[in-house]
Parts: C-alpha cells; sequence; structure tokens
C-alpha cells in the first residue's frame, strides 16, 4: 500500500481550510492531518504530524505566510504550494514567494472560493503530488548579522523646543504583529472631528493598500495608504506604505507626510522609530502617541523622545496584546507614560486630543 502524501492546509479562511481539507481528502492517495488559522498554529500542528506538504495563504493577521516561508526554508524546509488571491503572475509577491522557496503557486479568486476549489480539484491535488516530491533547498541566512540602525539614518533628533500648542493635534501610532487587528480596534472608535493620524504597522510592500481598504470600509473616518506629500487631514488616517518610510513634516500650519526609500531602521521599513522622531520633531507637544502590539523594541526610542518633547503617550497593556514585545519596551524605557487594555486606547487618545 502506497503511503498517503500528508498535507498541512495554513489558511486564516474557515471557510477555505474547509473547502480544501473537503477537496483534498477526496483523492484516494493525499490525506489532510491538520488546519491552522495561522503560521503560530501551524507550527504546533507540525510538531505532533511532520507533514510532506503544506498549502499556505499569504495575507494572515499575526504573521504573513511569505514571511512564515522564509522562516520554515531556513529551518526545516517542507514543499510549500501557495494558495492566495494576492499572488498573481508578475505580482511582487508572486515573485516574492517563489524566491523564499514556494515550489508552486495557485491564484484563488477573491470570491467563490467554494466553487472555486471543486473546479479546479484536478489541478491542485496535482500541484501537491508534484509538490510532493519536490526536495526544496534551505535557505541560508546572511553569514553576518546586518548594522542595527536607528532614526539617525533617516533625519536627526529635534534641537528646538515643543512646537507651539496653537497648531493642531496629531496622533501617532505604531504596531507590528498582531497589529491589523489592534489597530482596526483603535480607528473604528474615531469620529470624523479627530485629529490626523498616521499609523505604521509592520507589514510588506503590497499588503498596506489593501489593509488601508479595508480599514476605510470599517471606519467612520476615512482610511488610506500614505503618498509622498498628503496632507494629514482630520478624520483621516494614513498608513505607511510597506517597504517605505514615512515620516511626519510641518509646514507652517500644515502637517503632511514624506514617503521615501531609506535604510532599515530597528531592522523594519516602514520603521515606528522613524514615524515617531518625526513626529517628536515636527509636533512635538502637539503629537499623541500609541505603540501597540508587536515583536521587537521599533518605536521605543522613538517614544521616549517624543514623552521628552512634551508629547503625551501610551502603550497597550500586557493582557490585551497579541505579543507584549514593543509595548513593554517603550514603557519600561520610559517612553510611554501610561498603559492601557486596547479597548481603552482610543478614548484615550480623543480625550487628550
Amino acid at each position: 500500500m502506497v503511503d498517503k502524501i500528508k498535507v498541512l492546509i495554513v489558511d486564516d479562511s474557515a471557510l477555505v481550510r474547509q473547502a480544501l481539507q473537503h477537496m483534498l481528502s477526496s483523492a484516494d492517495d493525499i490525506e489532510v492531518v491538520g488546519t491552522a488559522q495561522d503560521p503560530y498554529v501551524a507550527v504546533e500542528k507540525m510538531k505532533k504530524v511532520l507533514p510532506d506538504v503544506i498549502t499556505l495563504d499569504v495575507e494572515m493577521p499575526r504573521m504573513d505566510g511569505v514571511t512564515f516561508l522564509k522562516k520554515l526554508m531556513q529551518q526545516h524546509p517542507i514543499p510549500v504550494v501557495i494558495c492566495s488571491s494576492l499572488v498573481g503572475d508578475g505580482t511582487l509577491t508572486h515573485i516574492k514567494a517563489l524566491e523564499a522557496g514556494a515550489v508552486d503557486i495557485i491564484l484563488k479568486p477573491q470570491m467563490g472560493t467554494k466553487q472555486f476549489f471543486f473546479d479546479s480539484q484536478v489541478q491542485i491535488c496535482d500541484a501537491i503530488r508534484a509538490a510532493s516530491k519536490a526536495r526544496p533547498k534551505k535557505l541560508f541566512r546572511p553569514a553576518t548579522v546586518p548594522v542595527k540602525h536607528n532614526a539617525d539614518v533617516m533625519l536627526a533628533k529635534r534641537h528646538s523646543t515643543a512646537m507651539a500648542e496653537t497648531t493642531d493635534k496629531v496622533i501617532v501610532i505604531g504596531a507590528s504583529t498582531g497589529g491589523t487587528e489592534a489597530i482596526k480596534d483603535v480607528l473604528i472608535k474615531m469620529p470624523l472631528n479627530c485629529p490626523g493620524i498616521v499609523i505604521v504597522q509592520h507589514m510588506p510592500e503590497g499588503f498596506t493598500r489593501s489593509f488601508a481598504q479595508r480599514l476605510n470600509s470599517l471606519c467612520e473616518i476615512n482610511v488610506k495608504e500614505a503618498c509622498n506629500g498628503d496632507p494629514v487631514l482630520r478624520g483621516q488616517a494614513l498608513i505607511a506604505p510597506g517597504n517605505k518610510h514615512t515620516i511626519l513634516k510641518r509646514s507652517g500650519a500644515r502637517y503632511y507626510v514624506e514617503v521615501k526609500d531609506g535604510p532599515l531602521v530597528s531592522r523594519h521599513r516602514p520603521s515606528v522609530d522613524v514615524l515617531f522622531r518625526s513626529a517628536a520633531k515636527y509636533a512635538g507637544s502637539n503629537a499623541l502617541a500609541a505603540i501597540l502590539t508587536g515583536m521587537g523594541d521599533d518605536g521605543a526610542e522613538g517614544m521616549l523622545e517624543l514623552k521628552e518633547s512634551g508629547a503625551w503617550t501610551c502603550a497597550q497593556d500586557e493582557a490585551s496584546s497579541v505579543v507584549y514585545g514593543m509595548p513593554k519596551e517603550a514603557y519600561e524605557r520610559g517612553g510611554a507614560l501610561q498603559q492601557y487594555p486596547l479597548n481603552k486606547i482610543a478614548e484615550e487618545l480623543l480625550r487628550k486630543a
């Protein structure tokens, strides 16, 4: 008897997981050994049963699929078939997935997912069979650890005193792991007369636009991916585009953003430290800042500079954080004046505005 091909399905959509599991399980030579809504759950499942092939979505809340694919190929290469609506031919995500080691890529539609899997059963099963015979190569990390730049590489620290109190307030927010839902929780509570908001969420290029569009459909305020020169307006939030630093600037009484290339800062681009330093420099005591759930320490130094410039600062508390890394660093280094549960942060920002 021939051993069945063991498959692990990783997708944040319960509908996709169910449809894909039903379709693959109907093949005599394929066995679905588990499903997972994100890479963190997938890792736990893999500790119990190691699959022969993984089907992997790209856009997931706690870690995107390409990042997980890279980590997987560095540590324990397993054939991966990417199955996502974001990987059309020639897209940057498609290219990055192949570069990261994906064996095959299947473009699933935005709508009609269940029917798509039914119609594409032969194609997808063949992709799984072919992937099971692949021997993916291990990706090696760079031999040297890259220099960890701080915000000095993008702009100098504030030298003058904070801006006059007469200018409008501006809100700056930083987040990473778990931040997509945390940012939604904050923005959905913002009224149309709220101060202008600029946000850095650690996300790959190509994801931030769809993230902004999703938030715009859910929130009362306008939400858009930032473009170079965009004004910071009341009732609007600007999301820093992936792979670009976003800097708050001021011309007279008007705030605007500068979107530009540059080296990684705190190992990120966009970097929360860069946004926060620019807010300290150009808004000073007129700035209100929140740092939300995330891994690492990006934003901790920038938030300290914000506090020292007279800005009001806060961090998400441990109990409500998906990962209590960035908020912890900001609070322990003295940058965050207060810690609040996620459901209180919008309220406190508005109270201080």
